[in-house]
């Protein structure tokens, strides 16, 4: 979206009574293509171009946005935004970014834009490439379906502050899920990537013949009786344990006092040799972004190191209301005050891949995947559903399902055990996980 159009919204905002101003425009096109059994089944594309606003009126705020961005729909939009702005409740930590935290261009080139723009033709063939991979796979019966996608979009914030940044990015994805069946039953077996440059994708057929695969593997799953065993959890999903900490640490969770790690800042809730990075300009990441969403300056931080917690995920309401700075960790959308979420968060890797993991534990529980987390946020007692194998002698032994895992999360992180085997899938990467005993509601 143009800067001066947003440089117009922000003077109008002041003009009109606000004391200070931020707004976003937000630019996005897309094409997905679903397919089906070999059949096209869906199409779907989508251009939008979005306005937000957000003003301050000494400690009140107040946020609007809208895909009108005419002249008269700007001038409602700045109009509203101030009327409620007037009648908001005060919030004492309330407002912009420090100044002396703002990011200072040129911001650096983080590579997240491929300019390439597939064809719908070129999607569908894709989606049905890995697709058909998927249905050749042995004792694959049905499909649940392949699918290729692109986007591209860039996000402006301009502020009454001085700032002003321009964050440009592409993503392509491409997926598919089977279903294998026997006498048994059937079961489901999905795989995808999703990456900044369309280059980065794995090829359809190793994609299609993966999901296939972890399809046919799961037949003949059974359940197991309840016992306390080693978990192993896949490095795909194994970073699902860290999104709790994530939660855990955030400035906002912190002031509120509803947290379980409140009192462990500069305590070791890990093993020593754990680390937890944060890193928002890694190349091509998913998670990338040459500044946070205030506009703060943002860079690579260590958030466990050597087991230690370092620091708090805070935003600049959440840093005032600590007495602290932000670390520059403001996540927002187009309406509403910034939060705090991390960038391209990575559990970093230990020495044993995961057959040595599970030549440690002997025997126990390989989770692959897990669904319906259930965690109380105060004290970090934590569930997760989940299906996977277990394994004996430190060999898969058979596949299992319905199943529950449990524990608490504080003892969890201070005895798991990470593996070798990192792979950089998203935003959020582990490598698998060992923790050596856990609680396993089964029969």
């Amino acid at each position: 979206m143009d800067e001066n159009l947003l440089n117009d919204v922000v003077a109008a905002a002041l003009a009109a009574g606000a004391d200070a101003a931020e707004a976003v425009g937000a630019e996005r096109r897309s094409l997905s293509i679903n397919v089906r059994n070999g059949d096209l089944e869906e199409v779907e594309r989508e251009e939008s171009r979005d306005l937000g606003l957000r003003v301050f009126i000494g400690q009140r705020q107040a946020s609007v946005s809208g895909s009108d961005i005419s002249a008269e729909a700007r001038g409602k939009l700045v109009a509203r935004a101030v009327a409620m702005a007037r009648l908001a409740p005060e919030d004492p930590y309330a407002g912009l970014a420090d100044p002396d935290r703002l990011a200072q261009g040129p911001f650096a080139d983080l590579d997240l834009y491929d300019a390439v723009e597939p064809s719908a033709a070129g999607l569908e063939e894709t989606a049905r490439a890995a697709e058909a991979a998927a249905r050749a796979v042995p004792k694959v019966t049905n499909s649940d379906g392949g699918s290729a996608s692109w986007s591209a979009g860039q996000w402006r914030i301009v502020t009454s502050g001085g700032f002003s940044g321009l964050h440009r990015a592409s993503s392509f994805s491409l997926g598919a899920s089977a279903i294998a069946g026997d006498e048994g039953g059937m079961e489901t077996g999905y795989d995808g990537r999703a990456v900044r440059w369309q280059g980065d994708l794995p090829e359809a057929e190793a994609i299609g013949a993966e999901a296939g695969r972890r399809a046919a593997g799961r037949l003949g799953a059974r359940k197991i009786a309840s016992t306390t065993a080693p978990v192993i959890f896949e490095n795909r999903i194994a970073v699902a344990l860290l999104s709790p900490l994530i939660g855990a640490v955030s400035g906002p969770s912190i002031a509120r006092g509803t947290s379980f790690l409140k009192d462990k800042l500069g305590e070791a809730i890990f093993a020593k040799g754990i680390r937890v990075s944060d890193d928002p300009h890694r190349r091509r990441g998913l998670g990338s972004s040459p500044f946070d969403d205030e506009g703060v300056a943002n860079g690579p931080i260590r958030l466990i190191d050597d087991g230690v917690l370092t620091t708090w995920l805070l935003n600049s309401s959440s840093a005032r209301q600590l007495g602290l700075s932000t670390t520059g960790h403001a996540s927002r959308g187009l309406a509403g005050p910034p939060g705090v979420g991390p960038s391209n968060l990575t559990l970093e890797p230990g020495s044993r891949d995961r057959a040595g993991l599970m030549a440690d534990a002997g025997q126990g529980l390989l989770v692959t995947s897990m669904f319906g987390p259930s965690l109380n946020g105060n004290t970090g007692d934590w569930s997760v559903g989940c299906s996977g194998f277990w394994f004996e002698g430190g060999e898969v032994a058979y596949p299992v399902n319905e199943i529950t895992v449990a524990g608490n999360l504080i003892d969890i992180y201070a005895r798991l055990v990470p593996g070798a085997d990192l792979e950089i899938r998203g935003a959020a990467n582990s490598p698998s996980i060992l923790v050596d005993a856990l609680a396993i509601a089964g029969l």
